[in-house]
């Protein structure tokens, strides 16, 4: 039985070997909330001893942010980073670079902010992040996300719970998730990777042309821009090293047609964003753009991330994830991005990841915009895969093909 220090110690390996996969001289920026010091410090100790050349840590309050939120200038708060952060962030993709972010804050950390004030901030960040976001999203650079409970983050997922018990029990959903809890993490992640390997190659060579998305409260229509790839587990760089963004995945993703996506789709899980949690809410789609929305909870958080620009009103991402996959199986609802969307099939509005699609990485926005490769200063996935769900596929020719039954792959 392995301790708890032994478990940590090998998360951090896992994350620099096969998430981050730290080449050498490569420079390697985390951020990290300061309650994750512990395993941020493993991190880094372990990104040095595989050849790291400058480890920079960004620690991350979210109890100062909110201060600053609530009462900083408006004029401070629309102009929220600075130059220094955009240089710092522009220098890691031009030098092929690293980053880190350990994702574990409070889903409830900026309720009852304005949420307008959030939208700006928000805006503010993807407008002058532009360039790095699409190097990004290109492979310029290595990049993973990974979790490390707070006690918010964990209060959230077990309220019954007292503060210490629900981030020990965190912490064990979160080691099984990325299979740390197995003897062999490294080999049982190569034996994952191999599973995913064989769905993007058959939806590579199947080519099809658009999906029919029904279960309760969804139906919905997605054309495939003509040139998508499908991507699954590991990525690899323009410099032509491979590395996994997300710790854990479960998904295989491409890119839909910017104006080809009509229907009705109903979320089936809470989706943290901005600070706050939105829930029971649908999209309505015309054309490829939202026409109308509703929501039991963060109406409002929804209608200003919806307007934080117009891109943020089409989709830029279609995720397949089976619905008996391990995250799912937990029966944990994790109130946070990485690990939900991990457990269902979901849609993302806002940009493109643009390695998904071919020979596209050197276009302008301007030039992506005219091929229907929707671009945007955001990037939010939400969460529609259920037990009902079924995804009806079709090919260039109208053959039809069942992708998905009862919320899992058919094929």
């Amino acid at each position: 039985m392995k301790t708890f220090e032994e478990k940590l110690d090998q998360y951090a390996q896992l994350v620099v070997k096969v998430g981050l996969n730290i080449q050498e001289g490569q420079r390697l920026l985390i951020l990290s909330p300061i309650e994750a010091k512990d395993f941020t410090r493993k991190v880094t100790k372990y990104a040095y001893e595989n050849g790291c050349k400058r480890v920079m840590v960004n620690w991350v309050d979210t109890a100062t942010t909110r201060i600053h939120l609530e009462n900083a200038p408006e004029e401070t708060v629309k102009d929220n980073l600075q130059p220094w952060d955009i240089d710092k962030f522009n220098s890691l993709s031009e030098h092929n670079d690293a980053m880190l972010n350990i994702t574990g804050d409070d889903p409830n950390a900026y309720a009852g902010v304005t949420p307008e004030r959030l939208m700006w901030v928000q805006k503010d960040k993807g407008e002058k992040l532009q360039a790095f976001s699409k190097a990004q999203l290109n492979g310029d650079m290595h990049w993973a996300i990974a979790g490390v409970p707070t006690a918010g983050w964990a209060k959230s997922v077990f309220p019954e719970r007292s503060e210490e018990e629900a981030i020990e029990a965190l912490w064990d959903a979160i080691f099984h998730t990325v299979r740390i809890d197995q003897e062999d993490p490294v080999a049982a992640w190569e034996e994952h990777g191999k599973t995913l390997t064989e769905k993007v190659d058959y939806l590579n060579e199947k080519r099809f042309k658009s999906l029919h998305y029904t279960s309760e409260g969804t139906d919905l229509r997605i054309d495939l821009h003509p040139d998508h790839l499908w991507i699954g587990g590991g990525h690899t760089s323009t410099f032509g090293t491979s590395y996994i963004p997300n710790l854990p995945t479960e998904e295989v993703f491409t890119t839909p047609h910017k104006n080809g996506v009509n229907g009705t789709v109903a979320s089936k899980k809470p989706l943290s964003a901005m600070g706050n949690l939105i829930d029971n809410f649908s999209l309505t789609f015309e054309d490829g753009k939202v026409v109308d929305f509703s929501a039991e909870k963060g109406y409002e958080t929804l209608e200003q991330l919806l307007n934080i620009d117009e891109g943020m009103k089409f989709l830029g991402e279609v995720a397949l994830v089976p619905y008996d996959s391990p995250i799912s199986n937990s029966g944990i609802i994790f109130n946070n991005t990485l690990y939900d969307e991990n457990a269902a099939c979901h849609l993302a509005i806002g940009t493109s990841i643009t390695m998904s699609v071919k020979d596209v990485g050197h276009l302008k926005k301007e030039e992506l915009e005219e091929i229907g490769v929707n671009q945007s200063r955001g990037h939010t996935d939400f969460m529609i895969g259920s037990a009902d769900l079924d995804i009806v596929a079709e090919t260039q020719d109208g053959e039809k093909v069942q992708l998905f039954k009862d919320g899992n792959w058919a094929i």
